[in-house]
């Protein structure tokens, strides 16, 4: 009887004990994630900032920048407590302990931040792209895989709906093979539409953005084209760059053009700051049929040559995939695996080489063969 007793107790004590953890689990789960933001001279910074206090998935809870005028200019903007305000990520990180960081500074500046993280065992989502060159691609996979941390890789396009319509149709083969994609991206540029000064300055800095247009917007491209073709980088990639307003823009391309081959397709991207307005569309060709992603929210399908294009509106993203935040605290919580989509850092190593080899394309007139990339740990 006394042995019964213990075993029972000891069933009891192991039942409360799985129950509890459940309960705090559940509770972890439906607490705000705890998030920094580094860097505030990137202007998308101002989307998020905005963002946090209409949503209950991420709670801010430090903004990190070593420009007293910049903290200056984002408390003032949006009205920050000065209690969240760091010049430091070590202290700002021992103060408030974030869970992941959302960085918003150059492109240049990606590695060390992320270097940072790593030392600190915490997520990290970068805005597009993910690094200047493939050796930083390759030293961010490493320090991600040592590290055991999430690095992820924000696109406004990832949240278009019509661009999941059309990556769905490609998947389920509605669309046959895929022969050929077009993806235009880009607006008037930087300066003509008026970013932020700071913005502008590593913008136009090829050490700090690794090109201009080719860079900014042909990271898009390359996105959705990586994912379409199952994360394989393409046989060889062709570029051509130059600048058509060089007083504008004396030191990066402003318009360019990226053809890249793969086995039995071809993609051209066309980035540029060059446009009549703003844009951001894809068009894909298979075999059975074509789709086109309009807008953000727009889709047109044409099956067939006596058939007239369909237009429609795609199906809302739904959470946690619908928007930045949401996908971040989801990831955070290990609810979600962001594994070869168009934010996880296998999908954005390739995007990376894309970006490297276009723009060494470019700047010698030759077309690059691509050659695969070493494997983690090599």
């Amino acid at each position: 009887m006394v042995r019964c007793a213990s075993l029972l107790t000891t069933a009891l004590f192991s039942l409360a004990s799985t129950l509890g953890m459940t309960s705090l689990h559940a509770q972890q789960a439906s607490q705000p994630v705890r998030v920094a933001i580094v860097g505030l001279e990137h202007g998308h910074v101002d989307g998020f900032l905005g963002a946090f206090p209409k949503q209950n998935d991420a709670q801010l809870v430090a903004v990190v920048d070593p420009d007293p005028a910049l903290r200056a200019k984002a408390q003032a903007h949006f009205h920050l407590d000065s209690s969240l305000l760091y010049s430091d990520l070590d202290k700002a990180v021992a103060a408030t302990h974030p869970q992941a960081l959302l960085v918003y500074t150059s492109v240049g500046d990606h590695r060390r931040i992320i270097e940072a993280a790593a030392r600190l065992g915490l997520d990290v989502m970068v805005e597009k792209p993910l690094a200047l060159s493939v050796e930083d691609a390759l030293a961010i996979r490493r320090l991600a895989h040592e590290h055991h941390i999430q690095v992820m890789v924000n696109y406004e396009t990832t949240w278009y709906s019509s661009n999941k319509a059309v990556l769905d149709m490609v998947s389920s083969g509605k669309l046959g093979d895929v022969r050929k994609v077009v993806v235009h991206d880009g607006h008037e540029g930087p300066a003509e539409i008026g970013v932020q000064p700071e913005f502008l300055k590593w913008l136009t800095d090829p050490a700090l953005n690794g090109a201009g247009a080719l860079y900014d917007f042909g990271c898009y491209g390359a996105d959705l084209i990586t994912v379409m073709m199952h994360g394989e980088a393409p046989i060889s990639v062709t570029a051509s760059a130059q600048t058509d307003k060089p007083e504008t823009y004396p030191h990066v391309d402003d318009d360019a053009t990226i053809i890249l081959r793969y086995p039995h397709t071809q993609a051209v991207l066309m980035p540029s700051w060059n446009w009549t307005f703003s844009r951001k569309d894809m068009e894909v060709y298979g075999t059975k049929a074509y789709a086109i992603a309009v807008n953000p929210r727009q889709v047109k399908l044409r099956t067939a040559e006596n058939q007239p294009e369909q237009e429609f509106t795609a199906d809302p993203l739904q959470s946690p995939e619908d928007t930045s935040l949401h996908y971040l605290a989801a990831v955070v919580r290990k609810q979600l695996n962001p594994d070869h989509d168009l934010t996880s850092l296998s999908t954005n190593v390739t995007v990376v080489q894309i970006l490297d080899a276009a723009r060494h394309s470019a700047a010698s007139g030759r077309t690059i063969e691509l050659q695969p990339l070493p494997k983690d740990g090599e």
